[in-house]
């Protein structure tokens, strides 16, 4: 059963066109108003096709010469498990009668060539068919060239005022414009007064510099961005011809663009034409394809050309394109399943909770299958590294796998959750984002105060929005208030709202203090606004020089806007200015808009930071970038898990148990036939290396040799550390982050040479090993064990498992042939400590 689609790219109702077609032709657009049907093929019978109009919308108008259609033409295959569309806007034939009314070439794209009325036809290879009519008008008229509306997204569109070429800084060979087009004003005078007004000739418009150094008659460091017949090259020579207008200022603006279509199911491999449509002030609708900018999410899963056409690659999952077009974005979303024959459900378990609802949900759409659950001795080493930050001790693993108990995973969780362990090791996270670190050569009170605030917080379950409230509110000084150490972190006011907004918010924002931001809606004026709620904020000395006391002053929370300087109120991101008096503290009130349930950006921030802590990807990568042209790869589970911490008034225990405790944490890092190639729908577990911290108290562990840091007690481990500044090369080179910014994208967990090389032949693994007080030492002359018995210690330790017959005759083999039995020991844990088991927790 085939259905074959002719989609709009833009409806506009013939009243609207009528009452607004003055104002229209004078649009920066040319005045473009189309309006024209659905037009759908629906079958007979199942066996046959037949052609219905679905939308029979009487008025289908092309204004003007510079009126532009892109059709999406759809064919739409039914009676499969999962049904995916087929976008054939390339592969049919088009046909006008009668001809010469206005022309479509072989991709969709209709331009008006004279008045009249004609008959589009498209005719796929299966036989089905769709006509409709459409008229053609105004070709005759000279409309008005708009530089804000028509001019200045060419040059974006030819990355003419990119940060590559003339809208850097300082411009590009004597020629500047703003980034990405967000300053028109500045760019027309700009364009027109400087050089003597050269680069424009009125009485011979194709001799303007503009328009020989597009198309490359006269030299251009750029290349050719133009071809002299092109639409874009009659554009700008009209504007030259007609006088170089700015335009009234009266002219309708963009307010929103939308695309066409939104989502779609596509097979690997297959192709979608977009269509994006730019919405203006007046209520017009205006096809805008060719002159947006697009750009997919993952390049290893599809690309998109200048045309709106988006190419699949042969990968199963979901991809984004993000469409730009005159500081407006929208996302196009497609679904990338694969083939199967046994019915959706049948590839993944039960749900246990809401995580696996979203999860399952979204898998069995994709026909990709979920991995087994995973054994309990994987589960206990997982999730104990995963909340406590260290390897399940002996005693831990010998209880779970023998505990029979149907509830012991939910059990395990809960002291996980309740150990001082754990409270190490998320104060360890949460100190290195929030940027903790000593001013000076020696670890200082405040740091020290900070890091056990922080860590207090986290051992008392501090609800999370209580947590924010204390940091952005912070006053006095560390002795009393120590969260006023992350004021002193960050000692201006840009780094304080940008840190707030990329932290707490998942929004960043630094873009959008020198320009308009270019993927995402914040201005400068929104910038302005947020950081109105630190201008009060400053510090006086306390009773040391390092440890000042931060207070906020009585004074107006208004900020200057960076272009007019004209002062701002505080207000939040999308949100009304904030009604505060000038005798207030101007954070409670950001605070209270930060934490407010109703806060789009608060929760989603939090749980999307949380979900990749524990399973090594976040819905939204990277973590703290949540934006509309970036979309998480399962919505609903983003939606679902941030609505039930906010029902839980912010337990971050309850988030964590929540995801724990879901089958799909509990799934097998193994992939099972058909998920192999999945990396965003978590139909496994995906391993994920130990962060450095973990890794050297895990190797201590192991080898029964713990590091010494200086300064700090004895058998103090490496993720209890009040901050990164300890000198440790193994720190270092496995990526313990610097703590100079809020992003977690310092922490490296990618794997290179030097980290191998120092894990097999360092001084450091050699002392750790070989030491006389160190394990191997001990178990070489130990005559209370068997040797068998002793390698279940090691493997307990390291892998929280017995070891295989394979491994176990294999390494009692190596202890039998070697004379030197400490040398022996030295290297079954050198063996260990190297596998990729213990590098990784899967």
């Amino acid at each position: 059963m085939t259905i074959l689609r002719i989609d709009p790219a833009c409806r506009r109702n013939s009243s609207t066109a009528d009452s607004d077609r003055g104002a229209t032709r004078s649009r920066a657009t040319a005045g473009l108003i189309i309006a024209f049907g659905i037009l759908t093929f629906l079958p007979r019978s199942f066996a046959g096709e037949s052609l219905s109009i679905e939308n029979a919308e009487a008025d289908r108008t092309l204004l003007g010469r510079d009126a532009r259609i892109q059709l999406v033409v759809s064919r739409h295959h039914a009676g499969e498990v999962h049904r995916t569309d087929e976008d054939v806007t390339g592969d049919v034939v088009y046909s006008v009668e009668p001809a010469g009314i206005f022309s479509v070439d072989r991709d969709g794209f209709v331009i008006p060539i004279a008045d009249g009325q004609a008959t589009l036809t498209a005719k796929h290879a299966s036989g089905a068919t769709s006509n409709a009519t459409f008229t053609v008008s105004g070709m005759s008229e000279d409309q008005a060239v708009s530089f804000p509306g028509q001019v200045v997204p060419i040059f974006t569109k030819l990355g003419c005022n990119g940060g590559g070429c003339h809208g850097k800084a300082a411009g590009q060979n004597g020629f500047k414009l703003s980034l990405l087009g967000f300053e028109p004003r500045e760019d027309y005078e700009h364009l027109i007064g400087e050089s003597r007004g050269r680069r424009i000739s009125p009485a011979i418009p194709d001799q303007s510099l503009l328009l020989l150094k597009a198309i490359n008659a006269s030299p251009h460091g750029g290349g050719q961005r133009l071809e002299a017949d092109s639409h874009e090259y009659r554009v700008m020579r009209r504007w030259i011809a007609q006088g170089t207008n700015f335009g009234d200022g009266k002219e309708p603006s963009v307010v929103s663009i939308e695309v066409l279509p939104a989502h779609r199911r596509l097979a690997p491999g297959a192709s979608q034409q977009l269509s994006v449509v730019a919405v203006y002030s007046d209520g017009a609708r205006e096809d805008v394809t060719r002159a947006a900018l697009y750009e997919a999410n993952d390049t290893e899963m599809a690309e998109v050309d200048a045309k709106g056409k988006v190419t699949l690659n042969k990968h199963v999952g979901d991809v984004a394109v993000m469409a730009r077009y005159q500081g407006h974005v929208t996302v196009f979303r497609a679904d990338i399943p694969q083939t199967i024959e046994s019915s959706p459900e049948s590839l993944t378990p039960q749900p246990a909770n809401v995580v696996d609802v979203h999860v399952f949900a979204k898998l069995q759409s994709l026909g990709i299958p979920a991995s087994e659950t995973c054994d309990d001795a994987t589960f206990l080493r997982r999730a104990t590294l995963d909340i406590a930050g260290r390897l399940p001790t002996p005693e831990e693993s010998s209880q779970f796998n023998s505990d029979q108990s149907a509830n012991k995973r939910e059990v395990l969780v809960d002291q996980l959750l309740a150990s001082e362990d754990h409270a190490d090791y998320f104060a360890s996270k949460w100190n290195a984002i929030l940027r903790n670190k000593r001013q000076g050569g020696n670890l200082e009170f405040a740091t020290i105060a900070f890091h056990q605030w922080i860590r207090d917080s986290i051992a008392e379950n501090k609800p999370y929005d209580q947590f924010v409230r204390e940091i952005v509110t912070a006053s006095g000084s560390v002795a009393n208030h120590p969260p006023v150490v992350w004021f002193q972190q960050v000692p201006d006011k840009s780094s304080r709202v940008e840190d707030a907004a990329q932290l707490f918010l998942a929004q960043r924002v630094a873009c959008a203090h020198c320009h308009h931001h270019p993927y995402e809606k914040w201005s400068q004026a929104d910038y302005a606004q947020l950081s109105a709620f630190f201008a009060t904020v400053t510090k006086k000395a306390g009773s040391e020089p390092l440890e000042p006391d931060f207070i906020a002053e009585v004074g107006a929370a208004t900020s200057p806007h960076p272009k007019t300087g004209q002062p701002l109120t505080a207000a939040g991101l999308d949100a009304e200015s904030a009604a505060i008096d000038p005798s207030e503290d101007a954070r409670v009130h950001l605070a209270q808009w930060m934490t407010d349930p109703a806060n789009p950006f608060f929760a989603r921030a939090l749980v999307n930071r949380y979900w990749k802590h524990f399973m090594g990807r976040g819905l939204v990568e990277p973590e703290d970038d949540m934006r509309i042209t970036n979309p998480p790869s399962n919505p609903e589970l983003l939606d679902a898990m941030a609505a039930s911490f906010v029902e839980s008034h912010f337990d971050l225990r309850a988030l964590i148990r929540l995801i724990v405790l879901s089958k799909t944490y509990g799934l097998s890092s193994e992939p099972a036939a058909g998920n192999l190639g999945d990396r965003r729908s978590y139909s496994r577990y995906y391993p994920k290396r130990l962060q450095a911290e973990v890794l050297l108290d895990a190797i201590d562990d192991v080898s029964g040799n713990q590091t010494k840091f200086a300064g700090m007690p004895a058998g103090t481990r490496a993720v209890a550390l009040p901050d990164t500044e300890f000198d440790s090369y193994f720190l270092s080179v496995f990526g313990i982050p610097d703590s100079v910014t809020a992003c977690e994208c310092e922490r490296s967990q990618e794997a290179n040479l030097a980290q191998s090389l120092h894990l097999i032949n360092s001084d450091e693994i050699q002392e750790k090993l070989g030491n006389d007080a160190a394990r191997a030492a001990k178990l070489a002359v130990d005559g209370d064990l068997t040797d068998e018995a002793k390698l279940q210690q090691l493997y307990t330790l390291a892998f929280s498992r017995e070891a295989t017959d394979t491994e176990r005759k294999a390494m009692l083999g190596y202890l039998s042939s070697k004379e030197n039995r400490r040398e022996a020991f030295e290297d079954i844990l050198w063996s260990l400590v190297n596998s990729k088991e213990f590098l990784f927790n899967h």
